[in-house]
């Protein structure tokens, strides 16, 4: 019976191209044209590699053309950088400095918020952690302590990648939150500053000048300012003139203003109160 031999697993770079003489050319010649023009060839000869290695990064909310890019400068990087005399393969060295290249990246240029590097690798544990657990373990959401255990983390560290994980990307304000009706957007839901406070702020500094202020006067403002009564209808209904009670009003609410400003003045620049004297 005829048998057949096990297929190999094939290597993802076996189609590198075998540049170790260039490489070893390129170490000996000096600046100039011919040096640039073989560094140029070297670049091209494993451009497709850098390609394939951008391509791991996709649907991260980067463009392919961008990563691209970013592992082309990569390559350049270890073009210049490779020694070939220490013996190592070039693709040993190339494959995590454009690797790296585009990690870093991400973590520079794509993250919404700024998240310290501890954090962002905290994340990218955890985010490993949870596929893992959700594809071999069956667990559909994986908790903190389910994630501690597998990873050797401590729960706190597992929490702060946890939080990161939303941290990468932002929601615009104009978004609809999940299950809400009739468009109820996320800056629906944002708090705005209360203009009643300063009114209590106010209400509050001129509480003390009003108990001191004769009752007539008293009675006054609150027919103003509490009823909404006009002037002429005050005048009318306590028998002075219109214009007495608008010098009333006037004077008091110059008095309240002073009275109130006094009190919140350090003592040394309060002014002296006239009437009180």
């Amino acid at each position: 019976m005829r048998t057949h031999a096990p297929a190999t697993a094939k290597h993802p770079h076996d189609d590198a191209p075998d540049t170790a003489a260039a490489f070893t050319r390129l170490a000996a010649l000096p600046a100039g044209p011919e040096r640039h023009a073989l560094r140029q060839e070297l670049v091209r000869a494993w451009l497709p590699m850098a390609e394939r290695l951008a391509g791991r990064f996709r649907n991260r909310g980067e463009a392919l053309d961008d990563l691209r890019q970013v592992a082309a400068l990569g390559l350049v990087k270890a073009v210049d950088r490779y020694d070939p005399e220490r013996g190592a393969a070039f693709e040993s060295f190339a494959v995590p400095t454009i690797t790296g290249e585009l990690k870093r990246h991400f973590r520079d240029h794509m993250w919404t918020l700024h998240v310290p590097r501890r954090v962002q690798d905290l994340r990218g544990r955890v985010r490993a952690a949870r596929q893992e657990l959700m594809q071999t373990a069956g667990t559909r959401n994986p908790t903190a302590a389910d994630i501690a255990a597998h990873t050797g983390m401590t729960e706190d560290e597992v929490k702060a990648g946890l939080e990161a994980l939303d941290s990468f990307s932002a929601l615009s304000l104009d978004a609809e939150l999940p299950g809400a009706e009739d468009g109820y957007t996320l800056s629906d839901s944002l708090g705005a500053p209360d203009p009643a406070l300063d009114v209590v702020v106010d209400r509050e500094s001129v509480k003390p000048g009003l108990r001191r202020l004769p009752p007539r006067e008293r009675q006054i403002l609150y027919m103003r300012f509490f009823r909404d009564m006009t002037q002429s209808s005050i005048a009318e209904d306590l028998g002075i003139s219109q214009m007495h009670v608008s010098r009333l009003i006037s004077r008091c609410c110059t008095r309240l203003r002073d009275q109130a400003l006094r009190e919140q003045a350090p003592a040394a620049h309060r002014p002296v109160d006239r009437d009180a004297a």
